[in-house]
């Protein structure tokens, strides 16, 4: 179950003797984690960068749909900016909550996808009543990549504007959904309840706004 929305990837409760898996670490794998999974190795198109490993990090090659780890192998499994690539995010978060006990899952929301679109995105996200909510990218009315505005937002802004960074400081999941989850984690994919749907199919009201910026 989701147990807070820490601010960034370094805010999240890892402790000291914690055996920490980083899936997916790609160019930028999580600095305690212990052991790092990912998959493509030789294949950049999905990541910002060549594949990174740290002073004393194993690298283990395997898919996330089918991780090669006993159940709660793993005190803590840090996932950042991959489901959103995945072929299956049920099958996927199903199995990182399966190899660890607790753990730190990252996204970008529905609104950095319309922000900064990738064309290497399969799903958008959003976590909604304490659920992680994806809906097929495809099926939405998404601006192309090359209306795209994510340098303004994640880089300009971020290094110029101190009133952007206290509105990221004060809304972290504007942009990003970040979940620290224990034991299960619920996703849902294409719902057709309207109490999930409406949130990426129509106009958000207040009751949305507030219930997606009050985290």
């Amino acid at each position: 179950m989701k147990i807070r929305n820490p601010k960034s990837r370094y805010d999240i409760k890892i402790k000291k003797q914690d055996l920490v898996l980083d899936i997916g670490g790609g160019h930028n794998p999580h600095p305690k984690a212990n052991v790092i999974v990912d998959n493509k190795v030789e294949d950049n198109s999905h990541r910002g960068g060549d594949l990174s490993i740290l002073n004393g990090q194993k690298f283990i090659e395997a898919d996330g749909h089918n991780l090669p780890f006993k159940d709660n192998s793993f005190d803590y499994a840090v996932c950042c900016h991959v489901v959103e690539h995945v072929d299956d995010p049920v099958k996927f978060v199903g199995e990182m909550t399966r190899v660890a006990k607790r753990g730190y899952l990252e996204v970008p929301s529905l609104i950095g996808e319309y922000l900064a679109p990738k064309y290497s995105h399969k799903w958008v996200s959003l976590e909604i009543e304490g659920k992680l909510v994806f809906f097929e990218k495809s099926k939405l009315n998404l601006p192309e990549e090359n209306t795209n505005f994510g340098d303004v937002f994640l880089y300009y802004l971020r290094s110029n504007s101190l009133a952007y960074k206290l509105l990221l400081e004060t809304n972290p999941n504007l942009l990003t959904t970040r979940i620290e989850w224990e034991g299960d984690l619920e996703v849902i994919v294409n719902p057709e309840e309207s109490v999930y749907r409406d949130y990426f199919t129509q106009p958000w009201n207040m009751e949305m706004i507030t219930a997606q910026l009050q985290k």
